[in-house]
């Protein structure tokens, strides 16, 4: 053993040793309970950063730790491999996105590795190989024979700089949140994922995951949001049609003093058509429709629109109002049409007064009246029915219930649940993604792919131009086909899908990763799911996360797999933060984990960020925390590099005996008292910084009883192994390297993880404060087992009592057992 640490000697020992040996490959046929641990796995980018190093870090000390503590642990890795980025390099560079996608994983995948990850690579996936992506097709025509994917018109968010379509989760405040670029409003043919038929259950099911952040919940919860109210059915005069009106305040409907359909709503045309309304009212759609989404919801903007020149007949009174087309109603919320209820709902309100529209007060606080003419705002709150009719007295929430009740039986309306969650937009006018398995004939119209004929393969060598339409358009080997159905020409889906529906399931599919005859079979997937632990950032809250849990029942409901909820537990660490900053290449405080990893070791890289924080709050680089942590590693090799060499050359120092002394029931009380609060900080609350904190606490004392004149070999030996293996999670190079110089052939990866002793814990003696009306003067050592008499006849013994009671008098002793005993004397 040499005498320093050559971190880049022993890492690649030990990372080629264990890929040899196949270390972490595991089955399913393991006698040991199951565990599933998981990070959310990487787009292939081409250069790992900060944050994955602590999430991957963070996964590996959970899958190590499990494996010792006699688990059967799953811990995989792979490659969410399509999207937007390889299409970019493609155009700006020249590349093939398929070639650029995998030198990036080869290079990505070096970089896992030299990290000492405990990933199973037997069961690598990588979504943008035809392997994978065949199931992703194939699932999908599940969804579509169950009626939960379908093909329909509408205003989607379009991209102008991306020239592709956006789920609504992936439009934040406004823009594209990959490129900032300000959303349109786009008519296209879109697929879609029928995800509000789960939009209860989704709900629901959140009570069932004690084990996720409250916060990802709630932003969940808020994302779905589920209101109660009715739909009303609003009529137009002339013709008759309905108008179908959502509202959670179905108290104030007598208050309506006009209705407003969005720029977007198909009536709009009809209502027009022919009038002298028609081209003031299409100049004004025009207008609007430049407009962001979040210019026409905003508070900040100015409430506009025109009259249609139509009327509505409101159901609940036989009212006729008229129609308005306003910015601030949108066809993609609720039903695309509103009723205006200025007394009652600010919004109304200041529309109202801008173009002087009836304001009609039906709502009265219950404690006051109001005087609807010295009205300067809205009143939104609960109170009593007025003006009414045969409500009027009626409470707000009585009237909810007995509004509804009534336009149920009158057939013009009914009590609804509703949900701001909306159907999953999954076509991509991109080349880099799954294709869609679909076929269009002009004698059979839409049909599915046969199972047999896919994977539908995307083509390697298209011809990419910005035109917002996709490249497949102009590739006639992948467009022309025949109809699998009467065996005329017919021609393929071109849009791809959402990156997210590959990621939607993958966790599944590591589960039976090399099956080409199953996206997955049910007994491994059953066996292993759902994932135990899932690592990764909080911003795939809405995303991510809401679709695996559809995914998941869906699968489920076609009787695919048992599991509803695809991850028991999560982690959402905190970010990787430098001078205060998320780190970023426009900011100029990136650290790269190779510049560290090639001065310091993976170990040190580890053990920092494991050390600075804890895991779900933001981490502070620290040049000096990474030499510390360093510093700290180099300790840890030269304490068993001297008990080695003295185990040769100073035999002398070392006595066997089962007779311990004072030094030795001190370590061994340390060593018993570190098992314990590591065991805890990882078992029940992944606190790694305490734990690792207690590890060097550990550390310092067996530095110091090395100081002792005598040392018990059979001790100081199971002292130095168990550190080894406590270490191991979070430092696998350096504790297998010492673990095989001080004696052992087996990898101590696995080793079972060290049991404490509780009776190893008591101690004979303690330490209490002795204080004399109050004020600490001493500090006494006495027997664990002392009585209270006892103790105070101790005190009152003491020199310093003694001296302070000379002419006083002693009025009271105090005795907190274990802590402290103060002497009262005036």
């Amino acid at each position: 053993m040499q005498e320093k640490y050559n971190f880049k000697e022993v890492e690649k020992k030990w990372q080629d040793r264990w890929e040899k040996e196949e270390l972490y490959r595991v089955e399913e046929d393991s006698p040991e309970e199951k565990y599933y641990c998981l990070e959310m796995f990487p787009y292939p980018s081409g250069k790992l950063h900060m944050g994955h190093v602590r999430n991957y870090s963070i996964g590996d000390v959970v899958a190590r730790f499990k494996t010792m503590r006699g688990y059967n642990v799953l811990h995989p890795m792979g490659w969410d491999s399509f999207g937007l980025p390889a299409e970019n390099a493609a155009i700006q560079n020249h590349i093939p996105p398929a070639k650029w996608t995998m030198d990036n994983i080869k290079s990505m995948k070096e970089q896992l590795k030299a990290m000492g990850l405990s990933y199973d690579w037997s069961r690598e996936v990588t979504t943008s190989l035809p392997d994978y992506y065949k199931w992703t097709q194939w699932l999908f025509l599940q969804f579509y024979k169950h009626g939960l994917a379908y093909k329909k018109k509408g205003y989607v968010n379009w991209c102008s700089d991306c020239n592709t379509v956006l789920a609504n989760e992936q439009v934040v405040n406004g823009a594209c949140e990959r490129c900032d670029t300000p959303v349109d409003k786009k008519a296209l043919e879109q697929w879609y994922f029928r995800i509000t038929d789960y939009a209860q259950e989704l709900l629901d099911s959140l009570a069932d995951l004690p084990g996720w952040p409250d916060k990802v919940k709630i932003m969940q919860e808020n994302w779905i949001g589920r209101s109660e109210g009715a739909e009303i059915y609003f009529t137009v005069e002339k013709t008759g049609e309905k108008i179908p009106v959502y509202t959670t305040r179905q108290d104030t409907v007598f208050g309506v003093t006009y209705v407003v359909l969005a720029p977007e709503h198909p009536l709009v045309k009809k209502l027009i058509a022919g009038t002298n309304y028609e081209q003031s009212v299409q100049d004004f759609v025009k207008k609007v429709q430049q407009m962001t989404e979040i210019d026409r919801t905003s508070a900040e903007t100015e409430k506009e629109g025109i009259f249609t020149g139509a009327y509505a007949i409101n159901p609940i009174n036989q009212e006729k109002v008229p129609i308005w087309v306003t910015n601030y109603v949108l066809y993609e919320y609720g039903t695309g049409a509103v009723m205006g209820v200025p007394a009652h709902d600010e919004r109304d309100f200041m529309f109202a007064r801008k173009y002087n529209l009836p304001i009609r007060f039906v709502i009265q606080p219950l404690e006051q009246k109001t005087n609807e003419a010295e009205m300067t705002e809205a009143y939104v709150e609960d109170g009593m029915m007025i003006n009414s009719g045969s409500f009027n007295g009626l409470t707000s929430a009585e009237g909810r219930r007995k509004v509804a009740e009534f336009l149920e039986e009158k057939g013009a309306g009914k009590f609804m649940v509703n949900y701001r969650l909306r159907d999953w937009l999954i076509s991509r006018q991109r080349y880099w993604g799954a294709p869609i398995p679909i076929v269009y004939c002009e004698q059979c119209g839409t049909l599915s792919v046969p199972e047999k004929d896919l994977p539908v393969i995307l083509p390697l060598d298209v011809e990419f131009r910005p035109t917002g339409e996709s490249p497949l358009n102009n590739y006639p080997e992948f467009l022309h086909t025949t109809c699998p159905q009467c065996g005329g020409a017919a021609t393929r889906e071109t849009d791809t899908m959402d990156t997210f529906v590959c990621s939607c399931w993958y966790f599944l599919r590591y589960t039976d990763s090399q099956n080409t005859e199953e996206a997955f079979r049910r007994e491994k997937a059953d066996y292993w799911m759902n994932v135990d632990q899932y690592i990764g950032g909080v911003e795939h809250a809405i995303m991510h996360l809401m679709y695996a849990r559809f995914f998941t029942k869906a699968l489920a409901d076609f009787g695919l797999l048992e599991a509803r909820e695809p991850f028991q537990n999560l982690l959402t660490q905190g970010m990787v933060l430098k001078d205060g900053l998320k780190m970023s290449k426009s900011k100029s405080n990136v650290v790269s984990p190779e510049e560290i990893i090639k001065k310091y070791g993976a170990e040190t890289a580890r053990l920092f960020i494991l050390f600075a924080a804890p895991p779900e709050r933001d981490l502070e680089w620290s040049d000096r925390g990474v030499e510390g942590s360093y510093r700290f590693i180099n300790r840890v090799w030269r304490l068993i590099y001297h008990y080695l060499q003295d185990l040769k050359q100073n035999k002398e120092k070392f006595v066997s005996t089962q007779d311990l002394s004072s030094a030795d029931q001190d370590l061994r009380r340390l060593m018993h008292s570190t098992i314990k609060r590591v065991t805890e900080d990882l078992e029940l609350r992944f606190n790694f910084n305490t734990a690792i904190s207690a590890i060097m606490e550990f550390v310092n004392g067996l530095y110091h009883y090395r100081e002792e004149e005598k040392q018990n070999a059979p001790l100081l030996r199971e002292a130095i192994e168990m550190l080894l293996t406590i270490l191991a999670p979070f430092t696998p190079h350096l504790s297998e390297e010492l673990w095989e110089a001080v004696g052992h052939q087996e990898s101590i990866h696995l080793q079972s993880w060290p049991e404490y002793d509780e009776e190893a814990l008591k101690t004979e003696e303690i330490e209490i404060v002795l204080q004399i009306n109050g004020k600490v003067r001493e500090h006494l050592i006495v027997p664990v087992e002392i009585s209270r008499e006892e103790i105070e006849k101790l005190a009152l013994n003491t020199e310093r009592v003694q001296k302070t009671a000379i002419g006083k008098e002693i009025k009271r002793v105090i005795v907190v057992p274990g802590k402290l005993v103060n002497v009262v004397i005036s």
